[in-house]
Order: C-alpha cells, then structure tokens, then sequence
C-alpha cells in the first residue's frame, strides 16, 4: 500500500499491475465519457522505458493521458491525491505520490520504473496553470539524465477554457486532445553534474514548449488565457 503524508515511498508500494486495468478505465473516459482525440500515438515506444512529459492546465489531466497512452503508465501525481476519499483507486492504479514538499522519493521510484522498462508520466510544470510550459522543473531533467529513457513531450488541449474554475471537469462528450511528440534529444554524454542537468532542463523545456505549439496549430484548440490558480473554487 502507498503510504501516507509524512511517509516515504518506495518502489515497492507501486503495483506494477495497475496499469493494466486502469489504463482500460482511462481510455473508456477518453472515448466513451469524452471524445479525445489522440494524435501521434506512434511516438511512444512500443516497449522499453520512456518519459512522458506532459504540459498541465486542467484537473483530469492525468486520468486523461494515461488513458490516452497506448502502453500501461505510472504517473507522478501529488500526494493530496492519494490522501482524498478515492485516494485507495490511485494506489491501486499504480500511480506515483509525489510530496511536493521534497519529491526526491518519488523521483527515485519512477527512475526505478524505468529501469524496469516501464512509462513514467510527469508534468513538469508543477501544477496546473496555462499550460504554455513557461518553465519546467528539474525532476524530469534528472530523470532523464540518471534513466538516459527518452522523453517523449505531450500536449493535453482542452482540458479547461478561459474562465473555468479551479477543478474545473469537462462535461460529457467534450472534444478533448491528446498529442504526443516525437522524442526529445536530450545529449548530455559530453556534460556532468549541474552542467549535464541545466542542458537537460533548457532542452526539454524548449522541446515541450514548442510541442505544444504544433499542437495548437494542428488542433485549432487553444490554451486557456488564465492560469486557473487564482479563480474561485
């Protein structure tokens, strides 16, 4: 069982099998419940570990991606999750805890799982906002930097418009897209240290940023002109 607030996580408390039924359940809310496009499906590996690093504007993007995704994931989701009445499902789904007060527990599990050849899903924005991946934080450079998995960028589009409230969640039959990228070149064989870390930063962070770009302009679907973050509950 996952632990607890105030509690480490370890690799163990991850079941590995959850993916196979939650995966299932993601994608009949992708394609049942709402009408989710996904593009570039092909752009994940079909076997082998790889990142999955997603921009984050709205509440169900996580249980969106990983229905979307067409191999079983293990995403880094706050611990305020697990911790909630439904927080049980997210155990046994197989889905990371993350205490945003220090994550390093968390990251080292998901470098586990790669190292098991599995998906790790991650938004490296940090929390919901606009979605325009403005800055990235440093987890998903040391996963790829300490994994050498590749990072495949995703784009989530419609998950909240200009105006919806914080928590925001779409109705029924709502267009929605998912769009993963082609992956990102993170070399740093020539870097170590912080130098090999900042790159992985600036690289990934571009590489995101203008993912989700093309995505916009394949779709036609914008980001949000607000961050959620201030809106009313």
């Amino acid at each position: 069982m996952n632990p607890t607030r105030g509690q480490r996580v370890r690799a163990e408390h991850i079941y590995r099998w959850g993916p196979v039924w939650s995966r299932r359940v993601g994608w009949f809310l992708d394609h049942i419940w709402w009408n989710t496009k996904v593009h570039g499906a092909e752009n994940l590996p079909a076997s082998g570990p790889a990142i999955v690093a997603s921009n984050h504007t709205g509440i169900i993007d996580g249980p969106l991606l990983h229905g979307a995704l067409p191999r079983g994931s293990h995403i880094l989701v706050k611990q305020e999750f697990f911790d909630s009445p439904l927080g049980f499902l997210m155990t046994l789904s197989g889905q990371i805890p993350v205490d945003r007060r220090s994550g390093r527990a968390a990251l080292a599990v998901a470098k586990q799982m790669l190292e098991e050849g599995r998906v790790v899903g991650i938004f490296p924005e940090g929390t919901r906002g606009r979605g325009d991946v403005a800055s990235v934080r440093a987890g998903v450079a040391w996963l790829a930097v300490q994994s050498g998995a590749p990072v495949v960028p995703a784009a989530i589009l419609g998950t909240r418009q200009t105006g919806d409230r914080r928590g925001h969640v779409p109705g029924p039959r709502s267009r929605l897209h998912v769009a993963l990228g082609r992956p990102i070149d993170v070399d740093v064989t020539d870097l170590t240290g912080r130098e090999a870390m900042s790159r992985a930063m600036t690289v990934i962070g571009s590489g995101m940023k203008a993912h989700v770009e093309s995505a916009i302009a394949t779709t036609g679907i914008d980001l949000p002109a607000d961050s959620d973050l201030g809106l009313g509950e």
